[in-house]
């Protein structure tokens, strides 16, 4: 009983730092060398060291995921894809049906638009790292709910502990608010940097999706992927034609 209560007392406290914006504390890596960042996740069992994280840790922990409503409907588990040591991440909202089918994060028409946007950035998919922040199709594509996130969060969370990108391009506003914690608008947010855990910067943009259906925005997130090139320190390519 004694060890339930401290179990519970622990648990309460990481809530209580995550309520009010720590997300990470020091801890002292196994054999007493050093020290580690510790994420501060109440919601799982363990209170783990980013740097001894891995992505294909990251996805057998998350198994045949049945932690919240999502999973009835899926026909299979949207992790990511692309380079697992990528300068860059780009993180939608959820799969959709496309998705849900080839089990492949952005494959469908906004996919083949974000590669177009990767490609005229001089880079290719697999320079990168693509994923969502729910991992299974929400029915109907339908926005994820605020439960939702919260239960795949620790997920994406892990996935960039263990790539460690320099930039992450946050696509959409659900992407933009779950990473920075805000309740602001993409309209609001795209068009700047801002910080992940004080140590990753943040560009929010439109995503692809929006794009298909008000093509004058394109421009806006050219503009968004010059400013992520040049905090890269990448050469910005010449345009050509139409994205």
């Amino acid at each position: 009983m004694a060890d339930k209560k401290i179990a519970g007392d622990i648990k309460g406290y990481l809530y209580y730092l995550r309520d009010i914006g720590i997300e990470e504390l020091p801890v002292k890596k196994a054999g007493g060398s050093g020290q580690g960042s510790g994420v501060v996740n109440p919601d799982t069992k363990t209170f783990g060291v980013g740097e001894d994280m891995s992505l294909e840790s990251v996805r057998e922990e998350l198994g045949d995921c049945k932690r919240c409503r999502l999973h009835k409907g899926r026909t299979n588990i949207v992790f990511g894809v692309g380079n697992p040591n990528a300068s860059i991440v780009f993180v939608g909202e959820a799969p959709g049906e496309d998705e849900d089918l080839q089990g492949e994060p952005f494959v469908g028409k906004a996919g083949q638009l974000l590669t177009k946007i990767i490609n005229a950035m001089g880079l290719k998919r697999e320079d990168v790292y693509i994923c969502n922040v729910v991992k299974c199709r929400p029915p109907k594509n339908r926005n994820p709910e605020p439960d939702e996130i919260a239960t795949c969060r620790p997920f994406l969370e892990k996935q960039l502990d263990a790539i460690r990108p320099k930039i992450i391009v946050a696509l959409g506003t659900h992407a933009a608010q779950t990473l920075l914690n805000t309740t602001e608008k993409i309209t609001a947010l795209r068009g700047q940097f801002y910080w992940y855990r004080d140590s990753i910067q943040v560009m929010p943009t439109f995503h692809p999706s929006y794009l298909l259906r008000n093509e004058s925005k394109k421009g806006e997130v050219w503009e968004d992927m010059q400013m992520a090139l040049k905090a890269l320190g990448l050469k910005i390519p010449e345009k050509k034609g139409k994205t």
